[in-house]
């Protein structure tokens, strides 16, 4: 038998779809923004800051022509949706309105940091606000790519199964919501940073992991609940050390440690929230507060969602909704399906919260369980012989009992399961049955294609169908057709300001 590839060339290999996927995803962009008519033609539009402190210095005198002006134009004529929050508070060096304070500041700095060192050689040629454009483009296209990379190594050490790992990361390459990725939005941004945490997470880089975390909460708002594989590590390790190893102050070192590193991942979300408390509130007479500066705690974040966009629970259940609720269906379905797939396959570990995971799995490493066995890893990533070796040395004397005609058979079970249904993969499932019913009844729901796009246990459960055409007969290529239509569908819509998810 064939030995399979090793991991650096899966890791070329992803690198190269991970590429071809963005030029894929903008080429179409290019392609639908030429031939059809956009709903709106405002994007261009650029009023002054209200400040005059912004930013950018470099600006050309208003009288001086481009040398490229359609390559400005087509530049600017993608900001489109959120991008133009994103490029505006950029451009004019912070918060101009009350709802702007929705788009968290990563991006936007970002953005500002790279044009600048941009705009002095290509601000003659397509203008400020086109660098801007550029700025935003390149980080998020790049950030996507390592994003990728991130995942299959992510992939490798929860799943332990190249073939797994690699099927899952070309599933997130091109998927459904692959539209966003390619252009000004943050979710390439919140993806780099939370596979990034992760895989120093599972590596024992607490500290490296906290501040990617940190950081993608500075990406988006539900960056912060990566602080919950942090918690779920330190109940364990916590329930470990206290019942099982009987060290009250090493069980209380880990409560300590966990606390401390969560409290640093929500900090900088907290202190977006007191600057735009500062800048919003402070200063005022009474009758000139907005209701939220009146709170007992008083958060922007969440005004601003209700009040703008009627965020709420249930508040989107409405009949003239329905056509939402048909687009988010598909990553919905595959959301629910995996959580229950997962709870009726390994009932025990789920129900338990992975404090009844068999004694087998605990000392063969099982992730987030053992005491630390990521810091027994080396560095680089999953020897893919040692899990070959894993798996063959994983079996047990205990029978499964087959009856059939001519008596009884006893196949061999293992005694870890590799794949989707490790017990590894629990705290995953968890994030993602909590992200999924916070978008069915909470959010807008056509949001949850997006929304749900960075969770891996779509893409791995995904891949275990796939891997399974016997078993799942052919849901393999409805996933695929569905992750090709939305991606036409979705770089026609969003590139002409459609409405889309």
């Amino acid at each position: 038998m064939a030995l399979p590839p090793p991991p650096h060339k899966h890791e070329q290999f992803i690198l190269k779809s991970a590429l071809y996927s963005r030029l894929l995803v903008l080429s179409l962009t290019i392609t639908w923004r030429i031939l059809a008519f956009p709903y709106d033609t405002s994007a261009p539009l650029n009023l002054p800051c209200l400040t005059t402190n912004h930013t950018h210095t470099h600006t050309l005198p208003q009288s001086q022509t481009l040398f490229f002006p359609k390559l400005a134009s087509a530049l600017e004529n993608g900001v489109v949706w959120d991008s133009i929050y994103f490029i505006r508070i950029a451009q004019c060096g912070g918060y101009e309105y009350e709802q702007t304070y929705a788009f968290l500041p990563l991006l936007p700095i970002s953005i500002s940091f790279l044009s600048r060192l941009l705009s002095p050689i290509f601000a003659p040629f397509v203008g400020h606000r086109a660098v801007l454009a550029l700025s935003g483009y390149l980080i998020c296209n790049l950030a996507f790519i390592f994003a990728a990379l991130y995942f299959y190594r992510l992939s490798m050490i929860i799943l332990k199964d190249p073939e797994t790992a690699l099927r899952a990361t070309i599933l997130f390459c091109f998927n459904p919501a692959s539209i966003f990725y390619s252009s000004i939005y943050s979710e390439s941004l919140y993806a780099l940073l939370s596979f990034g945490g992760l895989y120093y997470f599972l590596r024992g880089g607490n500290n490296l992991a906290a501040l990617f975390f940190a950081l993608s909460g500075c990406a988006r708002s539900n960056g912060v609940l990566n602080a919950g594989y942090l918690c779920f590590q330190t109940m364990h390790g916590a329930y470990n050390a206290m019942f099982q190893q009987k060290r009250i102050v090493l069980a209380l070192g880990i409560v300590i440690a966990g606390a401390l590193r969560s409290v640093f991942i929500f900090a900088p979300f907290v202190a977006f929230q007191a600057y735009g408390y500062y800048n919003m509130c402070k200063g005022r007479l009474p009758d000139e507060l907005r209701p939220w500066c009146k709170a007992r705690v008083p958060l922007l974040y969440n005004y601003i969602q209700s009040h703008y966009w009627g965020v709420g629970f249930l508040r989107y259940f409405q009949l003239k909704q329905l056509p939402n609720f048909l687009l988010a269906s598909p990553i919905l379905s595959v959301a629910l399906y995996s959580v229950v797939h997962y709870a009726k396959s390994r009932p025990e570990n789920f129900f338990s919260l992975g404090f009844r995971t068999s004694m087998e799995e605990k000392s063969s490493g099982v992730v987030f369980l053992s005491d630390d066995f990521s810091r027994s890893k080396k560095a680089g990533n999953v020897d893919i012989s040692s899990v070959k070796a894993k798996e063959n040395s994983n079996l047990t004397k205990r029978k499964k009992v087959v009856k059939g005609d001519v008596g009884e058979v006893h196949v061999a079970e293992p005694a870890t399961r590799p794949g989707y249904f490790s017990a590894s993969v629990l705290p995953f499932v968890l994030h993602l049955a909590f992200m999924a019913a916070t978008a069915f009844f909470v959010m807008h729901v056509q949001v949850a294609t997006r929304f749900l796009s960075s969770s891996p246990p779509v893409y791995w459960f995904s891949s275990y169908i796939m891997a399974h055409p016997a078993k799942y007969h052919r849901w393999g290529y409805v996933i695929w057709a569905y992750s090709a239509a939305y991606i036409f569908l979705g770089s026609l819509l969003f590139s002409n300001f459609y409405p889309f998810t």
